[in-house]
């Protein structure tokens, strides 16, 4: 294995806390992930925005004490157009001038997606209106296998087009597991005329059942190989071990294709995140807090 260059542009995920055991715990995986320098953190947003305060407070504590750029989830699910915009405002008003525009997943597991009164009707509304105010860099989805409500691949990939077209910056992928998925992606997205840029998601393994459920129901394309290895993984150790190998020879071949960016879905939890970023030559930094008084 070859890195040609360990300062790879960096991104996290991390989702909100609902309680105090998950705040200490996403306060831990900023951390120690910030000690990797990434160039932002995203902060995601409840089905239906049914985080929505506490994201934006995340957001806020993040920019403020740690220095970090973030980027704010938002999506048009059970609100106004007014109510939307006012969210994306208060991120300004937080430092955080980056925002990861989806259309969002309805409260209800199954459930189609309806516009509220007076609410956005697409991700291509909301993405428009955004890049309207001249405040954001807007951040979209890519999906490297079909998204299960597209009718094909080429839709998929018009859809990206059309999102670009409507404001957006660059794109940042669902997770996949074989680096030829993002690969071909990428051809077939230049192919159709998109020149920007397309940020691999890397997924971690941290439990490989629950990750090949929430696969299924997203879309993602498990190969029957990587569930072969994980059944003949006889412990916890094991199980992490062939986890960090797997993800790191993943983004090796990635950034050997010329991929510069990698963007992490950490699920909140550092410690595979941070052991992969290490393998692939990234270097710590002394973290100082900023005074927030």
């Amino acid at each position: 294995m070859k890195i040609t260059d360990p300062d790879f542009g960096l991104s996290f995920e991390v989702f909100p806390p609902r309680n105090l055991d998950a705040s200490f715990k996403l306060w831990r995986t900023i951390e120690e992930l910030a000690s990797l320098d990434p160039s932002f953190v995203s902060v995601t947003y409840g089905a239906g925005g049914s985080t929505r305060e506490v994201s934006r407070a995340a957001v806020d504590v993040i920019n403020r004490q740690y220095g970090i750029d973030v980027a704010g989830h938002l999506t048009c699910v059970d609100a106004t157009r007014s109510q939307v915009m006012d969210v994306a405002h208060s991120y300004a008003d937080a430092g955080a001038h980056q925002i990861v525009a989806l259309r969002g997943d309805p409260p209800k597991s199954g459930a189609e997606f309806q516009a509220t009164k007076d609410g956005f009707q697409s991700s291509l509304e909301l993405i428009s209106a955004l890049a309207d105010t001249g405040k954001f860099k807007v951040r979209v989805a890519a999906y490297p296998h079909t998204h299960p409500e597209a009718a094909n691949a080429k839709a998929d990939i018009d859809m990206l087009k059309a999102k670009f077209d409507a404001g957006a910056h660059s794109a940042i992928t669902q997770f996949f597991f074989e680096s030829d998925d993002f690969l071909r992606f990428r051809d077939q997205c230049a192919d159709a005329g998109i020149t920007q840029k397309i940020i691999p998601g890397i997924l971690p393994v941290e439990n490989w059942t629950k990750t090949k459920s929430f696969s299924a129901r997203c879309g993602a394309a498990t190969p029957d190989w990587l569930d072969k290895a994980f059944e003949n993984a006889n412990s916890k150790a094991e199980h992490d071990l062939l986890s960090t190998a797997i993800c790191t020879e993943l983004c090796d071949d990635l950034l050997m294709q010329g991929v510069e960016d990698l963007h992490f879905y950490t699920l909140n939890d550092p410690s595979l995140t941070k052991t992969v970023c290490r393998a692939l030559g990234r270097t710590q930094r002394e973290i100082r807090l900023h005074n927030v008084a």
